[in-house]
């Protein structure tokens, strides 16, 4: 596949093979036998915490992301060294044990489910390079993942659709690293398509791309500072929550298999039999479910100030109804809603700290930047930092400019 737009990676492909070849010798000795794979992380335009639920999403892959450059042995050791976390890890693919809860569990989750697989992986020795900030909120573990399946595996992908390629990343994520999480992170980071957005039906698999109107806007990630963690946070638990309403909904109503199902006349029926927590998640679902379709549909007919309004309802019920938002970003919502030339703001990802993302008018993007680094340090006390994104191709190879695509 070749590479579409972004900025160049603090450590670009040159550089990766130069420090590749000082840390490993087979690299030094043959470097033709070097490979480089990337994977894109994802923000999510609208459709928070619907996946799970079977619902409608809407993310796109962005040219922030992260390379594995690497050379196959022929041994069943896996060691890669994280030029961000600064320090080598690895594991035996023939026993894989327990996860540590570092970065490396991603790699050793998604060969522990190649292997159940049935799918043949490869031992290599690599380096792994990041320009997508980690706990953000932007699906650092997906492309992780998805790097890691390409790497370890010849064809790249082990030969797999890359619908059950997506699939699988999913499961490590869910089985090995502990983490409920839905599709949405791993299908944006494989499906990825430049200047488009994905809307996938959760259920169906179904999905289509939406073009954004990179012609007169841009989107901008504004980083909290605030990172998340999903192990230790409330993520499972809302999960949780969700199924609860589901089966107390299906008591009455047994064509009720996921909130996706549900619509808000059922769900105002029901209330009285639901606590007052579940109520709330199941009704930010329902909505949002909703609100997703509209959005496409507005991006569609070019309807920006629909996607606006859309966008904040988004926001609106993340913080009230499903919990999830933060002092911090409501405060970044804010500051971007005030600035001229924003047309859409809310929170995007799990939560629970990370990042906002913005629809700006090209000749606004500065006067944001400005404005959040005048206004968002003093009532946060944190620094955050600011990316214009663009939607870019989805996981592959980068061995120049004809790679091709897993």
């Amino acid at each position: 596949m070749s590479v579409q737009g972004g900025e160049p990676l603090p450590s670009p492909a040159a550089e990766l093979r130069t420090r590749l070849a000082a840390e490993v010798p087979a690299a030094r000795e043959d470097p033709s036998a070097v490979r480089i794979v990337r994977a894109p992380g994802r923000v999510n335009l609208i459709g928070e915490h619907t996946d799970y639920n079977l619902g409608f999403v809407l993310p796109a892959a962005i040219d922030l992301e992260v390379r594995i450059a690497f050379v196959p042995v022929t041994d069943r050791r896996v060691e890669l060294l994280s030029l961000e976390a600064g320090g080598w890890a690895g594991f035996d693919l023939d026993a894989i044990g327990p996860r540590s809860g570092s970065w490396i569990d991603y790699v050793a989750g998604t060969a522990k489910a190649l292997r159940a697989a049935g799918v043949p992986v490869r031992g290599l020795r690599g380096l792994v390079s990041a320009s997508l900030p980690i706990s953000a909120g932007l699906s650092s573990s997906a492309a992780l993942e998805l790097a890691a399946a390409l790497a370890l595996t010849d064809p790249p992908g082990g030969g797999l659709e890359r619908m059950a390629l997506a699939q699988l990343a999913q499961r490590a994520e869910n089985d090995y690293v502990g983490v409920r999480c839905g599709l949405m992170d791993q299908f944006a980071v494989t499906f990825g398509q430049p200047d488009r957005a994905l809307l996938l039906d959760c259920r169906s698999l179904d999905w289509r791309p939406i073009a954004l109107p990179a012609a007169t806007h841009g989107l901008v990630v504004l980083d909290s500072g605030s990172p998340r963690r999903l192990e230790a946070s409330a993520y499972n638990v809302r999960r949780e929550q969700c199924e609860r309403a589901v089966a107390i909904l299906a008591t009455t109503h047994p064509e009720v298999r996921s909130l996706r199902d549900a619509d808000p006349p059922l769900l105002e029926a029901a209330r009285e039999r639901l606590d007052e927590d579940v109520y709330r998640r199941a009704r930010h679902v329902v909505g949002e479910n909703a609100r997703t379709l509209a959005c496409a549909a507005a991006l569609e007919a070019g309807d920006l100030a629909a996607v606006g309004r859309l966008w904040a309802a988004s926001h609106a019920s993340l913080r009230d109804d499903y919990e999830v938002s933060s002092a911090e970003l409501d405060a970044l919502v804010e500051i971007a809603h005030a600035t001229p030339g924003v047309v859409a703001a809310r929170m995007t990802g799990a939560g629970f700290g990370g990042c906002v993302v913005a629809l700006v008018a090209l000749d606004a993007v500065d006067a944001l930047r400005a404005r959040v680094l005048a206004e968002y340090p003093p009532r946060s006390g944190l620094t955050p930092r600011i990316f214009p994104v663009r939607a870019v191709a989805g996981a592959g190879w980068l061995d120049g400019g004809d790679a091709e695509r897993a």
